[in-house]
């Protein structure tokens, strides 16, 4: 494991774990919840509620989370070599010319309710992704040159694609969760389907093909899930997977709470702030727990600007300045030179962290574009340059105007409750106001938050994170100028910059090219282009790692996730 930083302490830490020390003199409030009446449960907590239980319509980790237990793909990724292994199709094979690709389904998986998986299920889960009344982000890793994928049943249990020309992620994009068209099949005819399975349906009602059934949600407090006790997979001896009981995941909408619950011995397993890891370290045997360093985040944290021009039309015909400032080159770049990444590294993640250049983790061995130089933290170079474009300040109030007059002002706002985030706002403020720019600095419940990035697009700036994927164009409703998660500027009709244009015309000709070696300079160039242009500044990757109890049994986390969740059992005492 990683040394402790250098002269960095965590004293929240320690006082939390003499917290969690007394709770757990009092055996009622500190009893782990996985030895109460019900057996082997997996406790777990994560920080916000879901916003849907409807697998397509999932656009934030919180419902991925929750649904992920209930539903499978065709295929799965594995996360110990990133490669893909069947799930719901037990085999496929692809024709000569790389256009067609047949999948056997297995025969022995039945829906939560006992009706048998076919393959009307599969085309009915993708009839509903291509249906235009159905946003969803995986239309658009599953679109080929502006068309959808064809499939078809061959019998009940042979499903066969139709690509329109040979398509090198799509094994990667086909591993979508799979909905049984009994029970949404009318929804989807009658144009109801985006109302279907909120998070006020009942859970008895979410019927998938997973190893867990849902069992209960209540909001703000936890997701219960109880073993799916025909589930289809089996281990090497012949037993029924998963092993376990079920699986509880606490809703504590605040970080220290998570950890508190860790510590108290009410969760089994915990990710680990930066602050928090070498105290966990050097007092995993006190505790009964193991710490392992996982990789590099996977995924991406940046700083995006809102260039949305809806968001600034002033109703008479013209738009606000601010939409100048973060579509012109010269000012976003000196912002960048004013992201001190180090100093986050140092004082908020306490050494256990990398500075990102790219929206690709190191840890795509592949994809990552290692060539990209990182814009230095240089407040005296950013002030500099601010001065070049025109973005002074002339009436000496402290604050700049850009060269029409206007005091340079905006927003930022990240997600409420996240103290890591919140803290390198705070940096980025103080920085930022040195240079003479006035930063109104909000921080967002985690709803607000995605409805103002998805919905209303009223933002200006906003310091979010994505999760990571090993295949590059998974990410393509993101990169694409007409993405809905295009954050800067989503849903373009047809792309606003010729650079916006180039990624399109990248993302087609990648995803074409089976080649590997020259597919990998496709996504090396878009990574290019993005580091160039700043719609969004990289900031800061935090080294992973997973605190767990001894007790846990097949418990292995790595950098992509958990490796084969349904073998995780629990020791008994």
């Amino acid at each position: 494991m990683s040394q402790r930083a250098p002269g960095r302490t965590a004293p929240l830490l320690a006082v939390l774990l003499g917290l969690a020390w007394l709770a757990g003199c009092d055996r009622s409030s500190a009893q782990p919840l996985a030895n109460v009446p019900g057996g082997r449960r997996l406790i777990a907590a994560t920080i916000s509620d879901p916003k849907t239980f409807n697998p397509i319509l999932v656009t934030d980790a919180s419902s991925g989370s929750a649904v992920g237990p209930l539903f499978e793909g065709l295929v799965r990724i594995n996360p110990k070599t990133t490669l893909i292994e069947p799930a719901l199709a037990e085999s496929w094979h692809w024709s000569d010319d790389g256009r067609t690709c047949e999948f056997k389904l297995r025969k022995d998986v039945h829906w939560h309710d006992g009706v048998p998986f076919t393959a009307a299920d599969v085309i009915f889960t993708f009839n509903a992704i291509y249906d235009d009344r159905v946003p969803n982000s995986a239309k658009f890793t599953l679109t080929v040159d502006g068309e959808r994928i064809q499939v078809e049943a061959v019998d009940d249990s042979t499903v066969r694609f139709h690509l329109p020309r040979p398509f090198a992620p799509f094994l990667s994009a086909v591993g979508v969760e799979i909905l049984p068209k009994h029970v949404l099949g009318s929804a989807l005819d009658s144009g109801t389907f985006t109302h279907m399975w909120g998070i006020d349906t009942p859970p008895s009602a979410l019927i998938g093909t997973g190893p867990y059934r849902m069992k209960r949600y209540v909001a703000a407090q936890l997701i219960e899930y109880e073993r799916n006790p025909d589930y289809w997979m089996r281990d090497d001896q012949g037993k029924s997977l998963p092993y376990l009981d079920g699986e509880i995941t606490l809703i504590v909408p605040d970080q220290n709470a998570i950890l508190f619950r860790f510590l108290a011995g009410q969760t089994h397993y915990y990710s680990p702030r930066p602050e928090e890891l070498a105290d966990l370290e050097d007092r995993a045997d006190q505790m009964g727990i193991k710490v392992v360093e996982t990789g590099i985040d996977t995924g991406d944290l940046f700083i995006a600007f809102n260039r949305n021009p809806a968001h600034y039309d002033d109703g008479h015909g013209g738009h606000d300045p601010r939409l100048d400032w973060f579509t012109d080159l010269r000012f976003v770049r000196a912002l960048a030179h004013a992201v001190d990444k180090q100093g986050m590294i140092d004082t908020i993640f306490y050494g256990f962290g990398a500075p990102a250049v790219s929206h690709v983790s190191p840890e795509n061995k592949v994809f990552y574009n290692p060539n990209l130089k990182d814009y230095e933290y240089d407040l005296g170079l950013a002030a500099k340059m601010l001065d070049e474009a025109g973005y002074r300040d002339r009436d000496g109030d402290g604050w700049r105007e850009d060269p029409r007059g206007n005091r340079v002002e905006f927003g930022m706002i990240t997600n409420a409750g996240n103290g890591l985030r919140e803290r390198m706002c705070s940096i980025l403020r103080a920085d930022w106001e040195k240079l003479g720019l006035k930063v109104n600095y909000r921080p967002q419940t985690f709803t607000s938050l995605v409805e103002r990035l998805n919905v209303t697009y009223d933002w200006d700036v906003v310091l979010i994170g994505f999760t990571g994927t090993i295949e590059p164009n998974n990410g393509a409703n993101f990169l694409r100028s007409n993405g809905n998660l295009h954050l800067w500027n989503p849903k373009q009709k047809t792309p606003a910059t010729p650079w916006e244009a180039e990624i399109d015309r990248l993302l087609d000709e990648g995803s074409s090219e089976l080649d590997l070696e020259r597919r990998r300079l496709k996504y090396f160039r878009i990574q290019e282009i993005l580091h160039d242009e700043l719609p969004f500044i990289e900031t800061v990757r935090q080294r992973t790692a997973m605190a767990y109890r001894k007790t846990l049994v097949n418990f292995e986390p790595t950098v992509w996730g958990l490796f084969e969740p349904e073998r995780i059992d629990i020791a008994q005492p």
